[in-house]
């Protein structure tokens, strides 16, 4: 394997060509559905668009820039994933192995009081048994009772203490018979502890992000001037998001106590599933190494199992057409999906506000950071800015 980072050459095509994807995020600005955004395109290895618009803080006439840094949220799941993908390469992580081999400690039962067996298969692709605190339909759920945090709220207490709770509350199903979003993603991060010996800071920083010189992501954010503000968009106007505010990305969850103000304590624990920052160009430098492949950190085997839908042609709620691979989700049935992907997209994003997805029959890697939850992620946005992208690569197509 080599590791070296993955260049992205900057190319400058007729401007016309993205004046849709520019009109798609001023839209979304001026209806105050977004306060700011980073949006970068690339294709074939080039970077054919860039933006950054509106305030990285809006009360301080502080701009958006390139150079912004994001709470990732579950941005930062895609770059676990990898770094536990880098230990299988090595061959000191097996995908379909017990984690009892690494995490002896960790036996959630199911319902019934029966022992669990749960592979690192399964906790990448979320099939494992896990859950969510946020998704429990009030405040006195299994997770909130045993006092589970997940990853971006004001915990004091260690990952293995964590552990220890989510441990505690029985699994939702049988690992391998269905798929729920979870904390398993946490869970793999202490096993990635464990394997390498070092915190989990250190293992990803020498596993992912030094490798592809991803210099502005990790676990703290040591400059507060440069990251960006997070806002609401429940209102007529996005509302700065508040220490300690519980907002719920769907209907019937209890949802997310954020703490904006954890990415600045070193003392939190690193949660792998939510609790990193960084840069959009060092986000895509990733998505970049693993959609070109070519031996780039991973072998194109481990990226095409990555890409593969793990989750036997289960359902995922609320995103029909799409299955799960081992990091993120994977489009299965376009016109169930009714997108203008390619099969076999890549695709997920992040509870601060984020989207991106990888279309490597298109050779198209597109990386889109706001700082307004949830407009960001799942609201209009997100498919406005995927349809035009792909206006964008019909017109270069008969330029």
């Amino acid at each position: 394997m080599t590791n070296a980072p993955i260049p992205l050459r900057p190319s400058v095509p007729p401007e016309h060509l993205f004046a849709g994807i520019a009109a798609a995020v001023q839209q979304a600005l001026e209806e105050q559905r977004l306060v700011g955004a980073v949006v970068l395109v690339a294709r074939g290895g080039e970077l054919i668009h860039q933006q950054a618009t509106g305030f990285a803080d809006r009360e301080l006439a502080r701009p958006m820039t390139l150079e912004t840094i994001f709470r990732l949220a579950s941005v930062s799941k895609p770059i676990i994933s990898t770094a536990a993908l880098v230990l299988v390469a090595q061959g000191r992580l097996d995908l379909d192995e017990g984690i009892g081999r690494w995490l002896p400690e960790f036996q959630p039962q199911l319902a019934d009081g029966r022992p669990a067996h749960i592979t690192t298969r399964q906790l990448l692709s979320h099939t494992a048994g896990l859950g969510y605190r946020f998704f429990e339909s009030d405040a006195d759920g299994p997770y909130a009772r045993a006092g589970v945090s997940d990853g971006m709220d004001a915990s004091s207490i260690s990952l293995d203490e964590n552990l220890r709770r989510i441990a505690g509350v029985p699994l939702l199903y049988e690992p391998g018979t269905a798929w729920a979003y979870s904390l398993a993603i946490d869970v793999l991060g202490a096993i990635i502890e464990r394997i390498q010996g070092t915190s989990l800071a250190d293992a990803v920083r020498l596993l992912v992000t030094g490798p592809l010189d991803m210099s502005n992501t990790g676990f703290v954010a040591q400059d507060p001037l440069r990251v960006a503000t997070a806002y609401v968009n429940d209102t007529r106007q996005p509302h700065r998001l508040v220490e300690g505010e519980t907002v719920s990305p769907f209907e019937g969850a209890v949802g997310i106590a954020y703490s904006p103000a954890r990415i600045f304590n070193a003392q939190a624990f690193p949660s792998g599933g939510a609790g990193m920052a960084g840069t959009a160009g060092d986000f895509l430098r990733l998505l970049e190494a693993l959609r070109q492949g070519s031996g780039v950190l991973l072998s194109n085997r481990l990226i095409e199992e990555m890409g593969r839908d793990q989750t036997g042609g289960l359902e995922l709620p609320n995103a029909p057409g799409f299955g799960f691979g081992l990091g993120f989700s994977v489009l299965r049935d376009p016109l169930l999906a009714a997108s203008p992907e390619s099969a076999g997209t890549w695709r997920w994003g992040g509870a601060y506000g984020h989207s991106w997805f990888v279309d490597r029959a298109q050779s198209l890697s597109v990386v889109a950071f706001t700082n307004t939850l949830y407009e960001g992620m799942s609201g209009r946005f997100v498919s406005e800015l995927r349809d035009a992208v792909y206006g964008a690569l019909e017109l270069q197509a008969v330029r």
